[in-house]
């Protein structure tokens, strides 16, 4: 299983978990970031114990070729000397130091492949990292203003009993309603002394109006209306 893999398997998994809570988003990027960093830590780590593994196997399958070449030098002596049998057993010791040594270097091969693996994913982890440390400001930006811009959404649309924006209505009407009291006021209270002589004016005409009309109906004659004739009298004619 590759770094990669198991990484995104732990970033998901408590991605999940605080999706599932509700969580802030906030927590979720200093999350990622967080899993990044100690990624990139456990990736670094496996590397420094890869570099000491090929090192180590360099420094035996350089004692195993000195092993090798001093045994194949005492195989030599030994068959100057005339003994074969010893020179035979000097070969085999050779070969077995060579065995190991070819063995030792089919898994340096292998050791080579799995650093040079790890390198390749240090860099890119290191590049994501880098890249999600300079989006962070700015995804953290983004978040407050749209959770601003939720809120303001909220307080002016959201019909939940009375709202600011009923309130400040009702305010300004009570407001009107009292400056027209004032001005209702100040309309009766300051009368000119203009207003105040055409009010006499008036009603000395009508003073005038009314004893006119009361000479006229004292003037006119009395006007009762014919007794009708009595029986008596209608019987005479």
């Amino acid at each position: 299983m590759g770094i990669f893999t198991r990484f995104a398997d732990i970033v998901n998994s408590n991605i999940n978990a605080l999706l599932d809570k509700a969580e802030d988003p906030e927590k979720l990027i200093r999350l990622i970031v967080q899993e990044m960093e100690d990624t990139l830590v456990e990736v670094r780590t496996a590397s420094a114990r890869t570099i000491a593994d090929k090192k180590d196997i360099s420094r035996r399958i350089n004692h195993l070729q000195s092993d090798a070449l001093e045994w194949e030098n005492k195989a030599e002596l030994a068959i100057s000397k005339g003994r074969e049998d010893l020179a035979k057993g000097a070969l085999l010791e050779r070969n077995k130091a060579a065995d190991v040594a070819e063995e030792l270097e089919k898994e340096l091969d292998k050791v080579e492949s799995e650093l040079t693996r790890l390198t390749t994913e240090v860099g890119q982890l290191q590049e994501k990292l880098n890249d999600a440390r300079a989006r962070q400001k700015a995804l953290l930006m983004r978040h407050n203003t749209t959770s601003s811009r939720l809120k303001v959404k909220k307080s002016l649309y959201e019909n939940a009993g009375d709202s600011a924006v009923d309130k400040f209505v009702r305010f300004e009407r009570k407001l009107n309603d009292l400056e027209s009291e004032v001005e209702s006021y100040d309309i009766a209270g300051n009368r000119s002394l203009a207003d105040e002589i055409n009010e006499l004016e008036n009603e000395e005409a009508i003073d005038q109006q009314l004893a006119e009309l009361k000479k006229r109906v004292q003037g006119k004659p009395n006007q009762s209306k014919p007794n009708k004739p009595s029986k008596s009298k209608q019987g005479e004619v």
